[in-house]
Order: C-alpha cells, then structure tokens, then sequence
C-alpha cells in the first residue's frame, strides 16, 4: 500500500507542481528514478510511464517560467559537457550495427541529459541546493533501509537479486554515490535530527553495501572514506565524526565480508577468482575493439554485441563504465564522459579552497559532498557498466548548481588556483587558522584579490 500511495502522490505531486515550478518535478522525477517504485515494491505498483509524465510537465513548466536562469557561472562547462556527449553518442548511433539498441542507449541517456540542463537552469538558490541534496539522500537511503530490512528478515535481496536493472554490483555503486551526501549533511546540518536522519542513512547504505558482497563497492568506499579525511575542514569534531564513522564501518564487517574484500588483492600467482579473471579478459578483449576502433567505437551498446565474436555469451557487459564506454565510444566519448565528472569534480575542490568567502559555507560543504560521491561512484564504476545509473548524474547537478550560484553571486571565485597557489600567506579560510571577519587583514586580502579580478 506504501508503494502506491508513494507512486500515486509523487507522479500526481509532480505533475501539478512542474506546472507552477519546474524545479519541483525534477525533485518528483529525481524521487522516480532512485527508488524505481516497480521495482521496490512490485506486488503493489504496476508498471507505468510515471517518469514520463512528470518529465512532460516538468518541460512545459519550465518552457513558460520565469523562474529559471540561462546565467550558468562555473557549472556551465559541466552541462556542456554532457550534452556533447549525448551529441556525440547521437552521431555515433547513426552507423551501428544494431540501431534499435543504440537508440536506446540514446533515450536512456537523454532521459537523464534534459533533466539535467532543465534543473540547472531551475536552481537559483540555497535551500534548493539542500533540497536536492536531501531529496538524493532520503530516496537512496530508503533503498538501502528496504534492503537491510530484507537481510535481516533471512533474505539478502541485494546479493542476490541486486535492485531494478542493477545487479549487486550496480546496486552497490549506487549506494557508494550517496554516501558522501550522507557524511557531510550530517556532520553540517542544523537541527540534530537532520544530522540523525542523515548519518542513519548513511549507515543503511554502509551496511548494504558490505552484504552486498560487491567488492568494487568496498573498495569505492574505502577510498571514499580517505579522500573524505583528506578535504574535511581541519577541526577536531571533523576528525571526530569521521573517526566515529570509521569504527562503525569497520563494526559492520563481518568475517565474511573482510574474506570477500581481501580477494580484491589476490597476487596474480595466487588463486584468482573466476569472476575477477573474466572481468580482466573482458577488459583486455575491449582494449582490443578500442585498437580497432580508437575514435568511433563499435558505437552505443553494440559492444553487447560484439562480444560473442571474442567467445563471450551474447549480451555480455563489459564490467566497467569507462572500459566499456571507450569500446563504444572510442576515446573522445570516454573523454566527454570522464570530463563531465571530472570537471565538476575539480571545480568543486576549488570552491573548497577558494580565496575569497562565498555568501554561505554550506556552499564548500555541498562542493565536499559532491567530490566525496563521485570519487566513490567512480572507483565502483570501474568494475560495473552502469550507462544509465542516474543518481550520480543527481549529485554531478549538485555540483554544477553550487558552482553556479557561487560563482554567480560571487565573482572574486572566479581566481584562479595558481594565485592561490603562488601566494605563500594564503590561509585557508575553512581552517582554523583563517583570520576572522573583524581582522583588517581581511579587507586588505579581499580588497587585493577584487584588484587581481
């Protein structure tokens, strides 16, 4: 019954509110996309185009508001680059081999794309931002919650039977992407049961994706947890909290699962899983394609395809977004799709350590976030095709929202980081050693580096 009353209010909901502001149906079709109603709750929720219909109001909401901004500051070069990879994927689909499934690679991708630019354009403050990044947490978070309860209900659903189209790799992945959000709204936010929400969730998505039993996903969050000691502010109760976060984590891992991630370092000259060696075969064969075919590719969702002529079952994935994507797309798409998520992602480091002071910390919060997610949504990814896993797109529009309306409101962003670097008395102002606000220090430094703009 939850499941309907969720579809039903959500697709009704954001129907109505695009009309009035788009930027609501994307927060109703981002909602859609993560939990995958039919697919959480299949018994209840029939199949249906609740999607599309909030997506079509959401384009005639926003075809006539004047709510939205064309003025995109620093996130510009982020949108840019994902509509010409969709361009560039178009023009590919033209000469594959197999155009319906190449079109397909296109509709999925565009369902992703458009959403993107519309609520770039949508985005116009704060509380936006954090309303997004709420929305993105809660829904993966849900998923998460679901699939804890399953594991403890005698059923792992998630390794078994993984979640929508999404193996339990995939699933894993998807999880890993929301685990920053998850670490920094609840080390931030305001009231203490937004931080208990937050870091609660957090630890759903955690525990998941230890019995998950995906050992990309461990690995991602591993290396998600160092890079978020690596840019946390330096304050005790950041330390602190990550310290906390740490020994929970480790808490969680059951003998079990400690075996399964300590395969992830088996030597070649040991016994190397099946599954671990096929995944290198499948790599070394789609290095192949790419020799073959450096610019073009076999095009979108042909390598499927032409696996079976290397000796794999017809249909076989190539087990990595970027290795799979090069096959496909040769090396400019893969440039395209790895300089959509870099770009944010560098960006999103400077804002963290900006020279001057935007109008809210909460956008270096947000920047950190951003980075944390996508650093782990990109270790995963190298061990699964995920094409068109759409929460990391959510979080990659996070960072091109907080880019803009920092930049936006606040041209002294705009210095580069070599002034930073070549400055020797540059101070950080999110540590602790940044002078306050009454130091006239301040003024001089705000005042030389209006002058540098």
């Amino acid at each position: 019954m939850k499941g309907l009353l969720f579809t039903y209010l959500v697709t009704g909901g954001g129907v109505t509110l695009s009309l009035f502001n788009p930027f609501y149906g994307l927060l109703a079709y981002t909602m859609l996309a993560i939990v995958k109603p039919e697919s959480l709750w299949p018994w209840a929720v029939a199949p249906g185009r609740y999607s599309l219909m909030v997506a079509m109001a959401m384009l005639i909401g926003w075809s006539y508001s004047k709510r939205s901004t064309f003025q995109f500051g620093r996130g510009g070069a982020v949108a840019g680059l994902l509509l010409t990879f969709l361009v560039w994927a178009s023009g590919q689909a033209y000469f594959a081999p197999n155009q319906e499934l190449a079109w397909k690679f296109i509709e999925d991708l565009a369902k992703i794309a458009i959403p993107f630019c519309v609520g770039l354009t949508s985005i116009t403050s704060l509380k936006q931002l954090k309303q997004l990044a709420w929305t993105i947490l809660i829904c993966q978070g849900y998923v998460a919650l679901e699939m804890n309860l399953a594991y403890f209900g005698g059923y792992n659903t998630l390794a078994y039977d993984g979640f929508g189209t999404l193996d339990n790799n995939g699933a894993a992945n998807a999880l890993v992407t929301g685990l920053g959000l998850a670490f920094f709204l609840g080390l931030h936010s305001e009231s203490l049961w937004q931080k208990g929400l937050a870091l609660g969730l957090g630890g759903c998505m955690a525990h998941a994706i230890l019995f998950s039993f995906s050992r990309g996903g461990m690995l991602a969050m591993v290396i998600a947890g160092v890079v978020t000691f690596l840019i946390i502010p330096k304050r005790p109760r950041h330390y602190f909290a990550f310290a906390l976060a740490a020994v929970v984590g480790l808490s969680l891992a059951g003998a079990e699962v400690r075996e399964r991630f300590d395969s992830v370092f088996t030597k070649k000259g040991e016994s190397r899983e099946a599954s671990a060696q096929s995944r290198l075969d499948l790599w070394r064969d789609c290095w192949d394609v790419i020799q073959k075919h450096p610019v073009t590719g076999c095009g979108p969702n042909q390598w499927p395809l032409v696996a079976a002529s290397y000796g794999w079952t017809r249909g076989k994935e190539a087990h990595s977004l970027w290795v799979q994507t090069a096959a496909e797309l040769g090396f400019p798409g893969l440039a395209l799709l790895v300089g959509f998520y870099g770009v944010c992602m560098t960006r999103c480091w400077t804002l963290t350590r900006r020279l001057t002071e935007v109008d809210d910390p909460w956008h270096g919060e947000l920047a950190r976030a951003v980075i944390v997610s996508l650093t782990g949504f990109a270790v995963a990814a190298q061990f699964v095709s995920v094409e068109s896993m759409e929460i990391p797109y959510y979080v990659a529009l996070l960072g091109a929202g907080t880019l803009k309306l920092a930049s936006v409101r606040n041209p002294n962003f705009q210095i580069s980081m070599s002034n930073e670097i070549s400055n020797p008395n540059f101070q950080d102002p999110m540590s602790n050693e940044c002078p306050s606000p009454n130091d006239q220090s301040v003024g001089l430094w705000a005042g030389t580096a209006s002058a540098a703009v």
